[in-house]
């Protein structure tokens, strides 16, 4: 029963209006995405990744690493079942959810890989124990247990004392949009979305019904 699962929540914190719209999808991203920062939502960076293989839909949660006019970045596994999936469909789709904030954000577009230059400076900026576990981790491969993994971690370790290289397997996405979707919680259901879908010139937007 839907009472078991802690009852239906009430929104209205704000609205969101046409007007109040700015012409680039990704400048209202970039905005929702600070005021989640602010209030201090638990990883207000969270996306949930769909991807598509052979008609059947895989959703996980993965971190935003970089917003800009291009699309949106995230670094994994190639070989990750992600990876495989992407390989055989460029198509995902992401979507953020920011409880305390009442809002949702929709982002669908072709996916493609990052430069290797790209993937190699957000490695080397990662923690020395994220890059070991990175590199030694046979990502969404069955695994006879932690300990094989933390035993890769170790080996590379001692081979690579002073630098770990970003192994070839691991690296960037860039999805590029061709839609968002933007939702703000209102009363009575009446909730406020607004899609934006590429057009020849710029972004056509449109309100949805809730």
């Amino acid at each position: 029963m839907l009472e078991d699962l802690g009852g239906r929540s009430e929104y209205g914190l704000s609205g969101l209006n046409r007007e109040d719209l700015p012409d680039q999808p990704f400048y209202l991203l970039r905005q929702w995405l600070d005021d989640a920062v602010n209030a201090k939502v638990v990883e207000p960076s969270a996306m949930c990744l769909s991807t598509v293989a052979e008609g059947r839909p895989s959703s996980r949660m993965v971190l935003l690493r970089g917003l800009d006019a291009n699309g949106l970045t995230l670094f994994t596994n190639y070989l990750s079942r992600k990876g495989s999936e992407l390989d055989q469909s460029p198509y995902a789709s992401l979507c953020f959810w920011w409880g305390p904030l009442e809002r949702q954000v929709r982002v669908e577009g072709v996916v493609e890989k990052t430069s290797a230059a790209e993937s190699d400076a957000y490695f080397a900026s990662r923690p020395r124990d994220s890059q070991l576990a990175s590199a030694a981790s046979p990502q969404s491969q069955a695994i006879s247990g932690r300990e094989e993994v933390e035993r890769e971690m170790y080996k590379l370790s001692n081979l690579q004392p002073k630098q770990i290289l970003r192994p070839a397997h691991w690296g960037g996405y860039r999805l590029k949009p061709d839609a968002f979707e933007f939702w703000q919680g209102g009363r009575a259901r009446l909730h406020d979305r607004f899609r934006y879908e590429a057009a020849a010139q710029g972004w056509e937007i449109s309100r949805l019904a809730p």
